[in-house]
């Protein structure tokens, strides 16, 4: 069993329930086991082409059988079944599951970055990170000293309860 850390997000309709679906799907993976999940924070929307609403955003630590890229697709597997549709890049989104970091793993190809690009330049990724691992290391990844963290006025955490 190795360990991994999602980062998910949505913006549109119920986002918090979509999250609460999505935590729930990915506790029913095969060999998968959600160990922590972080409070939900809401944030602007960061780099995006188009006025969108604000998103919600936690992180996930699970403990799974799955390789890396075996988590990718049941990712975006449980996207597609909540809804998600891909039409413009960094558009406003139903759900998205982005696999972050995974023990032990190192990969630059097309289909999967690890860790994910830009967790280091992102508040709405570095403080529901820094719940799940306060020491400031997260696998293996270290991230205390993160330019993202800078950016924390843009984000409110909206509640630890936000799961019930």
């Amino acid at each position: 069993m190795s360990r991994a850390v999602l980062g998910l997000g949505a913006n549109l309709g119920d986002a918090a329930g979509t999250l609460r679906a999505a935590v729930d799907a990915l506790s029913r993976l095969p060999g998968t086991r959600v160990e922590k999940v972080s409070s939900l924070w809401e944030t602007k929307p960061f780099d995006v082409p188009d006025a969108q609403p604000d998103y919600k955003n936690c992180c996930v630590l699970l403990e799974t059988a799955l390789s890396p890229r075996a988590l990718l697709g049941a990712c975006l597997g449980v996207e597609a079944a909540l809804g998600r549709v891909r039409r413009v890049r960094h558009g406003a989104r139903a759900v998205d599951l982005d696999l972050l970091l995974y023990e032990g793993e190192i990969s630059s190809d097309a289909e999967l970055m690890l860790p994910h690009p830009g967790i280091l330049e992102r508040a709405f990724v570095l403080l529901p990170l820094a719940e799940l691992f306060p020491e400031g290391a997260a696998l293996g990844f270290d991230f205390r000293d993160a330019p993202g963290f800078s950016d924390r006025a843009d984000c409110r955490c909206a509640g630890a309860d936000w799961l019930k």
